[in-house]
């Protein structure tokens, strides 16, 4: 059964996202990628769906860009990730390094965005 990660970034960065997943499906990666792209307000309700998903998943993968310090959709999803001791993995974006990298990833793996890179953390879950 393919290994499900959750996909967190900052919804600046969607068209990365989407090259990204894009990317996945033409390497034929053995994992299903999921994201909740917060496209209204934060909701309570939201947040419970999105802390539902991550729970499904066996790993979260971070997109690390410019945008992601500010980025408080995707902050919490690290943060409920962290809570529910599910593995993340921070993927640093074209361009972007330790200096672009928020404080709730203090301690997490941090690795430049190639597919052996990404394959190594899906394949240690």
């Amino acid at each position: 059964m393919a290994k499900r990660i959750f996909t967190s970034f900052a919804i600046e960065d969607v068209r990365t996202r989407d090259l990204f997943v894009g990317q996945a499906r033409n390497e034929r990666v053995p994992y299903e990628l999921v994201d909740m792209s917060v496209k209204e307000p934060w909701s309570s309700e939201w947040k419970t769906r999105c802390r539902t998903k991550i729970k499904g998943c066996d790993g979260v993968i971070v997109l690390i860009s410019k945008h992601l310090k500010n980025a408080s959709g995707a902050i919490w999803e690290i943060k409920c990730a962290k809570e529910e001791r599910i593995p993340i993995l921070g993927v640093y974006m074209t361009g972007c390094n330790i200096l672009d990298t928020p404080d709730e990833l203090n301690g997490i793996k941090k690795v430049t965005w190639t597919w052996a890179n990404i394959a190594e953390f899906v394949n240690g879950l």
